[in-house]
């Protein structure tokens, strides 16, 4: 990874300064993005840090796991926003920014005196940008919301029961956090296209149950698209209990047998040429999907009759994608990734040798910078505050009074290793 000092180091988004003041999961993901791709993102961390900085082996000195994975590139100023010098540095560091980006609910920040109508009278260029849980427009706009609520909120438990699950069950992921902060990424580089037309900033908000009901009911308000509706709810090949990785000889394969020929060629190539045309059940996709559950369950029996290996050797040359099961150590060792170096190794300054994941994109003319590791807690705050304008004096006062710390202040990110 490259130095700290590395500020001007490339990259499509080089010269965008992002005031980032979000914690967890949803917004740092975002703004992680942003970083990856160039920017300068300055991490607002309230004395103590962001919550996740304790989560898990590292937490207790404030890198656990989960946030290094989020807070790679970034830097890291301590300020308590309740106290006023906290909120001058923030209208201090708007004056010059191209994007604040927060995930408190809108009344929060105005508390704190950092809505909108604030921070665009010191810079109307200001992309002002909400992560919250649900519109302002609704009955819920006061509602907390966190990755669970949101998954509860938009169906996902019962369409993992609808899938075969016993009892209704959240995706082992943070979903709702990781999706929204993707489509808040997109959002923001939208909003600075915009800015570059208009000249002129703009508040922007991105609330997590509308953007989760979108990613759920794309594909599962399936026949209640149309008024009337022309069916029931749920996409069936998704919702298939079937669809799971199959039990071959000697593992599990994900076979996905999809268009009418990728069906005939499977069949034919399993000894059963004439079962699409001669069963009803098969005829044609419409009803092939009506009777998805049946199809995929042919798949499974055939698949344990031979290897892995076999299988591939079959069925890729006719087009059906064949591939072996990962677990997350399997993940770790996959050959692929290995050849584009995606896993790369860095040195941390309290946890040693650390494992971080390459930016997921490539670019011709603009890649993205030397990965930086990520900050500890107020390890730029002496920085950032002197690139404002503050001096010696004025910053020693903010660290006695608490305003801010620095690597090294009594009780930060302290926490639990097993939380």
């Amino acid at each position: 990874m490259a130095s700290d000092s590395s500020l001007e180091h490339g990259g499509a988004l080089a010269g965008v300064r992002v005031i980032d003041i979000t914690e967890v999961l949803m917004g740092p993901s975002a703004t992680q993005m942003l970083a990856d791709l160039g920017a300068d993102v300055i991490k607002i961390e309230p004395p103590g840090g962001d919550m996740v900085r304790a989560t898990g082996p590292g937490g207790r000195r404030g890198a656990g796991p989960l946030f290094l994975n989020l807070n790679r590139n970034k830097r890291s100023l301590v300020l308590d926003l309740k106290k006023p010098e906290g909120k001058r540095a923030v209208l201090e560091l708007a004056k010059a920014a191209d994007v604040l980006v927060y995930n408190v609910r809108p009344q929060a920040m105005q508390r704190l005196g950092l809505d909108y109508d604030t921070l665009r009278a010191v810079n109307p260029r200001l992309i002002y940008v909400g992560t919250f849980g649900f519109s302002q427009r609704g009955r819920y706009a006061e509602l907390r919301a966190f990755d669970d609520l949101i998954q509860a909120a938009v169906g996902i438990p019962e369409a993992t029961t609808r899938a075969g699950a016993e009892v209704p069950r959240y995706v082992p992921l943070n979903l709702a956090d990781r999706a929204t902060g993707l489509y808040a990424f997109g959002v923001i580089c939208a909003a600075l296209y915009a800015r570059e037309r208009s000249g002129q900033g703009q508040a922007v908000a991105v609330p997590m149950f509308e953007t989760m009901a979108q990613v759920v009911l794309g594909d599962h308000l399936y026949g209640h698209t149309f008024v009337p509706a022309r069916g029931g709810f749920g996409y069936p090949r998704l919702l298939s209990p079937e669809r799971r990785p199959y039990q071959t000889s000697d593992g599990f394969a994900c076979c996905l047998v999809y268009t009418d020929a990728q069906w005939l060629d499977f069949l034919s190539a399993t000894g059963d040429a004439d079962l699409i045309k001669t069963d009803p059940r098969f005829k044609d996709g419409e009803k092939r999907m009506e009777h998805i559950r049946e199809l995929y369950q042919i798949v499974a029996d055939k698949l344990r009759e031979r290897t892995t290996g076999e299988w591939k050797e079959l069925l890729e040359p006719l087009g059906i994608p064949v591939f072996p099961v990962h677990d997350f150590a399997s993940l770790l060792e996959d050959e692929h990734l290995a050849d584009i170096g995606f896993f790369q190794n860095y040195e941390h300054a309290t946890e040693g040798t650390l494992r971080t994941m390459s930016v997921p994109s490539e670019w011709s003319g603009s890649p993205p910078p030397p990965l930086r590791a990520p900050p500890l807690l107020g390890q730029h705050s002496r920085e950032l505050l002197g690139e404002l304008g503050y001096s010696r004096d004025e910053i020693e006062a903010m660290f006695a009074s608490g305003v801010t710390e620095e690597p090294g202040a009594a009780g930060a990110a302290a926490g639990d290793d097993d939380r």
